[in-house]
């Protein structure tokens, strides 16, 4: 697909974790990009970018697709929606289904009972509201019931939202500007539980702060393997000629494999916690450790279909050193690492300078510790533990990792829950969809989706004259 310009005079600001050094723009996640001066000179005092001429167009398309901007309006107004279809997949949840149709007045609303048990209360609902009814007899899933629901609708844009949904006033003229850019396939907002109670368990409180629906306070570029690397389907508002049909085949990950098809046919997807929804978050105990199970055996199915998109590692050659250095726990372990650290910081000063070479080596090196964390307690953990039998070091290693990503964990998202709880939610979160990733993997019979991925080192050296 060709990348079709920005349209005249949409903005973009570099995001509050990008730092700008010399002709430099360094983003928290590592993305480097080199601005030539006629590049520089388009970049406002608040580092905003307007699309206009050309170089403003194309810089500030190289910087969205970077990661190292986002788009910003001037104005908080949302566009218009008159160009949205709502569909909503829904099986037995009448009550849930009244309360959504309630929040989306005005628009036109295609609701799909996939094999409800109930399917008068279904219809009741749906005529109430003017909501156009389809039926399936039996139960399709729900990849098949938006389906369903995206060849009736004929506007151009379809917004999916499950029916234990709740959307917040104005998520969807939030969510809308961004398709003024044609080259975004597809947009998604954040995704909140509902609305913190006194009495909330300590489970209740977890979900609020760590819910893997929820991706975060900041937008971002959605890609495979990047800091924000799904949406969830819970609420998407598509593009109908960006958007291929759901893979009906698949119960569960259907909306990454979605999302991730998008992405490779050359869309733009967009993450946009501006605009907020609040879903019906799972939160007694064995609902919830089946939930987290069920979205782990997505990962083999994912792996057929995209290979090292879903691996739990990705490593470059020194990542791969450090975390060998750092679970060996040997004598010359420090040593090793400083020595790999200092020669990739040798190797990346001439392009960059030393102090960002520095700076990147730095996030190299806690990337590097806090994914082979995650991987011992979360994707490898019946390895981990079946080693940790018979190793002190391997139970050492395992419980370093469980407690300091927990810690760290707690302090980056700062949950209304003290540390002691969120530990043990947060661990059980990770044995849960391990061992849901590990019945998937032995289910399919390939291990691709263990296998960590490989990449180089590369800094883009792209930009304007």
């Amino acid at each position: 697909m060709r990348c079709p310009p920005l349209p005249s005079g949409f903005t973009v600001r570099l995001g509050p974790r990008t730092r700008t050094r010399g002709g430099l723009l360094v983003g928290s996640s590592g993305a480097v990009l080199r601005l030539r001066p006629r590049a520089r000179r388009l970049l406002s005092a608040d580092g905003r970018v307007v699309a206009g001429d050309p170089d403003a167009t194309t810089v500030a398309r190289l910087l969205l697709d970077s990661g190292l901007a986002d788009p910003c309006w001037d104005s908080p107004t949302e566009s218009p929606v008159d160009d949205v279809t709502v569909v909503v997949p829904v099986r037995d949840r009448p009550r849930q289904l009244a309360r959504l149709l309630a929040a989306l007045p005005g628009l036109p609303v295609v609701v799909v009972d996939d094999g409800s048990a109930d399917q008068a209360s279904i219809r009741a609902v749906a005529e109430e509201f003017g909501a156009v009814l389809l039926r399936h007899e039996r139960s399709a899933g729900p990849a098949a019931a938006r389906n369903s629901g995206l060849a009736v609708a004929r506007t151009p844009l379809v917004a999916f939202v499950d029916s234990d949904v709740v959307p917040v006033p104005g998520w969807l003229g939030v969510l809308r500007r961004h398709l003024d850019d044609a080259a975004v396939g597809i947009v998604g907002p954040r995704v909140l539980g509902g609305e913190p109670r006194p009495d909330d368990s300590w489970l209740c409180r977890y979900e609020a702060a760590r819910s893997s629906l929820d991706l975060g306070p900041r937008p971002a570029p959605v890609r495979p393997l990047g800091r924000v690397a799904y949406l969830p389907s819970a609420a998407l508002l598509v593009r109908r000629s960006a958007c291929p049909v759901f893979d009906e085949t698949m119960r569960v990950a259907e909306d990454v494999d979605l999302v991730w098809r998008v992405h490779q046919a050359g869309w733009r997807v967009r993450y946009e916690p501006a605009a907020v929804v609040r879903h019906d978050h799972r939160t007694a105990l064995l609902p919830w450790v089946r939930r987290k199970a069920y979205y782990g055996t997505g990962a083999a199915p994912l792996a057929d279909r995209h290979g090292s998109d879903v691996a739990p590692l990705v490593l470059t050659p020194w990542t791969a050193g450090l975390t060998l250095c750092v679970l060996a726990q040997r004598r010359w372990s420090l040593p090793v690492a400083v020595l790999l650290s200092a020669a990739v910081t040798a190797r990346l000063a001439p392009k960059v300078g030393v102090r960002t070479a520095a700076t990147l080596t730095g996030l190299g090196t806690a990337g590097t510790l806090l994914q082979t964390a995650s991987a011992l307690t979360r994707h490898y953990w019946p390895l981990a533990a079946a080693v940790c039998v018979r190793s002190r070091r391997a139970r050492r290693a395992v419980a370093l990792a469980a407690v300091l990503e927990a810690v760290l964990d707690h302090r980056r998202v700062r949950p209304d829950l003290d540390l002691p709880r969120f530990l043990v939610a947060r661990r059980l979160d990770d044995l849960a969809y391990g061992g849901g990733l590990w019945v998937g993997v032995l289910r399919g019979g390939s291990p691709r989706a263990l296998v960590p991925a490989f990449r180089g080192f590369h800094i883009s050296r792209r930009g304007n004259r």
